[in-house]
């Protein structure tokens, strides 16, 4: 299916459809009208001579220098030449693409005064597999990610870098071997395309994205180091949750119930006389569903942002009116970001603590370090300094960017969100839970195996079966990166969720 854009219905699976795997765009018939509408405000304003913000005037702490016609055309060129300064690594292929469609979306709800023919050429780099170089550095997050967004821009005028065909080439070859046409910018158009948050949103995005299936992966994770630590089932008692009534840890509790269906290995300790476990084991419910909760909250900060108007100004055709507003202000994303990452580093934190209790023999009853030849050989020891060095690295990642503000544009920009910082942090954040969970389903899985013959449930065996196709019962010391990068692979494709809720149905309505 073609996702139609009209300003207002885009979803996040929508955006890591095109961003990720490729689905052709087109812009919906339904909002010509309104963009030509905006337009012809943004014509009428010029032709009377009216002076407006960025359409001829200077842009910033330069707003009140005035621009004449004849070099209208040329202050949009200039504007996206000068603006592309970011340094640093490109962002991954994907995120630019959900930048160029959420860019693409916002001009179409139509209130940002271009032509048609900009939105179109926007989805053509999409459709064409066009992608700009974009530097990841260089957004405060205010006036919108203006160096970002400058790069994009770029190429559509035929200039900078882009990535077509896995190669990485100067924009006008890239436009020159798909057959389109570097577009003449007009007046305004230049402002409309780098004001705006897309970046940080589509970071955001498929983060969110990501992080939702990572809590699945978690949960699974989690009940499979109860199985291998034996212990019990109680804590997730449907009467203790529902007396607290937090969605996220209902939901969570729900699930682990239904990956934890009675085993053989719960069956041969029901009468151990352990009366409760450990809180990284007894209170997961609690920390992984208040992450589930922020998780959600995020999620709905960045559907309202991607259908959102937020470049500057923008043009109300029912009245031919054009106001200047700061709708480009990246605090909503920048705070939900540094809340996201904090939120999905504590999965971590929590899954740390379960992979040091399975292997450590005073804590999990198995053979230390996951070892039947302890001493001779370390097991899987130093798999669990890595997830607490990568623990380590998330607490310093998560010190939120939305606290600082540093002035810009001689102090006209005097308050900045670092939104685009904040997004790059999280994303960062959920690249180390995710191999910290790959660390917890490898010792977790090692830890059920050493407990043969008995079997976990059929939910969790299953998983297990899966991941073992791929790596094998640790019988001798070998490297373990191999085997982490394998599990992270699964977790990536979604292979131990798929496996997990083949048998238990759907573990969370995401």
């Amino acid at each position: 299916m073609i996702v139609a854009i009209d300003g207002e219905s885009l979803t996040i699976d929508d955006v890591v459809q095109v961003a990720r795997f490729g689905q052709k765009v087109e812009l919906a018939v339904s909002a010509n009208e309104l963009i030509k509408k905006s337009r012809d405000v943004v014509e009428t304003a010029i032709n009377e001579g009216r002076l407006v913000y960025g359409v001829n005037t200077g842009f910033g702490e330069l707003a009140s220098v005035s621009i004449g016609l004849e070099d209208l055309a040329k202050l949009q060129v200039n504007l996206i030449r000068s603006h592309s300064v970011g340094i640093g690594e490109p962002f991954p292929i994907e995120v630019v693409r959900g930048m160029i469609l959420l860019r693409a979306n916002a001009l179409a709800k139509g209130y940002s005064g271009v032509r048609i023919e900009l939105i179109l050429t926007l989805i053509q780099l999409l459709n064409a597999g066009v992608t700009p170089v974009v530097p990841q550095q260089g957004s405060v997050g205010s006036s919108g990610d203006l160096a970002p967004l400058a790069h994009m821009a770029l190429v559509m005028i035929g200039e900078g870098e882009a990535f077509y065909d896995e190669e990485r080439m100067d924009g006008f070859t890239a436009l020159k071997k798909v057959g389109i046409k570097p577009i003449v910018l007009k007046a305004k158009e230049g402002v409309a395309l780098i004001n705006g948050t897309q970046p940080m949103t589509s970071v955001g995005a498929l983060t969110v994205f990501d992080a939702l299936i990572t809590v699945k992966d978690a949960m699974i994770a989690t009940c499979m180091s109860i199985e291998a630590l034996k212990g019990t089932r109680a804590a997730l008692d449907e009467r203790i949750h529902a007396i607290r009534a937090h969605e996220g840890q209902t939901d969570v509790a729900t699930a682990m119930r239904a990956l934890l269906l009675d085993s053989e290995i719960n069956q041969s300790h029901t009468d151990c006389g352990i009366v409760q476990d450990a809180y990284s084991l007894r209170c997961a419910p609690q920390v992984i569903g208040a992450s589930l909760d922020t998780i959600r909250y995020v999620q709905s900060v960045v559907e309202t942002e991607i259908n959102s108007a937020t470049d500057n100004p923008l043009i109300f055709a029912d009245d031919d009116t054009v106001i200047s507003g700061g709708n480009f202000h990246g605090q909503p994303i920048a705070l939900a970001m540094d809340f996201l990452g904090i939120a999905i580093s504590e999965i971590a934190n929590i899954s740390e603590r379960r992979i040091n209790r399975l292997v450590n023999p005073h804590l999990s009853g198995l053979p230390a370090f996951l070892t039947t030849e302890g001493g001779l050989e370390s097991g899987m020891m130093i798999a669990q300094y890595t997830a607490a060095a990568l623990v380590s690295e998330n607490k310093i990642l998560a010190h939120p960017a939305s606290v600082d503000s540093i002035p810009t544009s001689a102090d006209q920009e005097d308050h900045v969100s670092m939104g685009t910082i904040a997004a790059r942090k999280a994303a960062l954040i959920l690249e180390n839970v995710k191999n910290v969970i790959a660390i917890e389903y490898m010792c977790s899985a090692q830890g059920i195996d050493l407990l043969a013959p008995l079997k976990t449930s059929k939910p969790l065996e299953a998983a297990k079966s899966k991941m073992r196709k791929v790596v094998s019962k640790l019988e001798d010391d070998r490297t373990l990166t191999p085997d982490i990068e394998e599990i992270r692979n699964l977790m990536n494709i979604g292979e131990l969720v798929t496996a997990t809720e083949d048998k238990t149905g759907p573990l969370l309505d995401v």
